[in-house]
């Protein structure tokens, strides 16, 4: 594998990471900042409503872009909106800049996805794309719980220079590593832009898309409050909170690894299984979250189930949108930011209700039973296998 391309998984490594880092930083923020935590929680909505309109927009525009300008246009933009963040002492302008951050990613994403496949030979692209996307997992596991410790110690401002730092390694490996030539509108092989949007009109796709986001809201619903549960609710020290983000992020890599044995062949059998045993999950910590132990055991747990369901639900929208090669990427990430919005904002609604901390936990447990009443009856349309020409339109970007 070539080195521009493990640089640019550094770079999703450090967007990842600033995408999940919040969870960890909240309570210090609104602290610094003077909003309430639930107010704070809003920068994780900002986010993912970023990346929900810069996906698919960012994704259309860049088609025509020179890949090395427009790889380093959006990194450069990723680490000017975090230099701001971690200098500003306003909320709105720190809301302000995590949307722009996101923007910055979308693009990014969209346009890497479409440039990893070109490092390497043509039989080595789903490898590309493993090492590509490698970056978002190891984020969940070292990115966010040492962006926890690293705000523990010297602040929460500290954490957002560190992940801008990140990325000065990336944008040198983009200039010296990626050719600087267009991506060619009139590619033989590719759709035009109105067939690959016309694909958003399949009932299959859009049903996909919708349990996508329930299952990624329920996710965020939890693990963007996860801090106060730690210290507040189960009475543990701060310095906790790095460890039970650590426990989630081994428990989402693991959830990943296993579900991508089975999300190709056997999409069913993971939301059948997986989705029970997740809805009980959130219901069990909400329960158990004043109980230290189970509270550590139960937030390994939810990390795998949710990330197993999650991928296998990624997996599924570009199946689906197999007619899309340029835009399926970009209709998975609108579709799970879409979750990542609403759950955060769902969640921090109950944070001032008789059950307290406890909310979030209640919030994703409802939103997990609703996609189930969805899915169940409609499972034979996440399980079917799409056809061979449209899973061959797939390689790529699998």
């Amino acid at each position: 594998m070539p080195l521009a391309l493990y640089l640019l998984a550094l770079a999703v490594f450090a967007m990842g990471t600033s995408e999940f880092m919040l969870a960890g930083l909240l309570p210090d923020i609104a602290s610094d900042l003077d909003v309430p935590v639930g107010t704070a929680g809003l920068l994780t909505s900002a986010f993912a409503v970023g990346m929900i309109v810069g996906a698919p927009l960012v994704a259309a525009s860049a088609r025509n872009w020179p890949v090395r300008t427009s790889l380093l246009g959006f990194i450069l933009v990723f680490v000017a909106a975090h230099a701001v963040g971690a200098a500003t002492s306003s909320f709105p302008v720190l809301v302000v800049t995590r949307v722009i951050a996101a923007l910055a990613n979308a693009g990014f994403l969209a346009v890497a996805l479409t440039t990893a496949g070109t490092l390497v030979a043509p039989d080595r692209k789903g490898r590309a794309l493993a090492v590509l996307l490698s970056g978002m997992t190891v984020a969940t596991i070292a990115g966010v719980p040492g962006g926890s410790v690293l705000g523990t110690f010297l602040g929460w401002r500290a954490t957002f220079w560190a992940v801008a730092a990140l990325c000065v390694p990336a944008a040198v490996g983009i200039l010296k590593g990626i050719p600087a030539r267009p991506v060619r509108e009139d590619e033989p092989d590719r759709p035009a832009l109105r067939a690959e949007l016309a694909r958003l009109g399949s009932p299959r796709l859009m049903l996909v898309m919708l349990l996508g986001a329930l299952v990624n809201a329920a996710t965020f619903a939890g693990f963007t409050f996860l801090a106060p549960l730690v210290t507040d609710t189960a009475g543990l020290a701060e310095q906790w909170i790095p460890l039970v983000l650590v426990l989630f992020g081994v428990g989402s890599f693991v959830g990943v690894t296993l579900a991508g044995r089975f999300s190709d062949r056997r999409p069913g059998l993971v939301v059948t299984v997986g989705g029970p045993l997740l809805l009980f999950g959130w219901f069990a910590m909400a329960v158990l979250a004043e109980k230290p132990v189970a509270l550590l055991l139960l937030v390994f747990a939810q990390g795998a189930l949710s990330f197993a369901l999650g991928s296998t639900l990624i997996t599924r929208i570009l199946y689906e949108a197999a007619g899309a090669p340029t835009m399926a990427g970009a209709y998975a990430t609108a579709a799970l930011n879409i979750g990542a919005a609403v759950g955060p904002l769902l969640a921090a609604a109950t944070l001032g209700t008789a059950v307290g901390n406890h909310g979030p936990l209640w919030t994703s447990g409802l939103l997990v039973a609703v996609a189930l009443l969805v899915a169940l009856p409609l499972r034979g349309v996440i399980a079917d296998e799409p056809e061979r020409r449209d899973g061959a339109a797939l390689t790529g970007i699998r």
